[in-house]
């Protein structure tokens, strides 16, 4: 017969999973990938926890799958986020400072 404290862990856990939480370490799970392999330190869950509040869980679903169907899914989760950071002017305006 198991104890009873094992019985007890198990059911607080699984209690504290939300859907919104299992997106967030979805979309953490695949964007530290990216930068790890890229040389950028891992992002924690409070960091994108942080980023991704002001948006509704329905969005989040949908960017999912815009991130999903593209071919890299870090690129276009960091252009949704925010895609005003990557128009033309903008990146234009970047490049001249790192040229100088």
């Amino acid at each position: 017969m198991k104890h009873i404290g094992t019985q007890l862990k198990q059911s607080v856990a699984d209690a504290k999973k939300t859907e919104r939480g299992e997106l967030m370490r979805y979309f953490l799970d695949r964007i530290n990938a990216a930068r790890v392999g890229d040389g950028f330190p891992k992002m924690s869950m409070p960091r994108i926890g942080k980023m991704l509040q002001k948006i509704p869980t329905k969005d989040l679903y949908y960017l999912k799958r815009v991130c999903d169907d593209s071919k890299n899914f870090s690129k276009k989760f960091w252009y949704e986020l925010n895609p005003e950071k990557y128009t033309k002017d903008r990146v234009a305006d970047f490049d001249k400072k790192r040229i100088n």
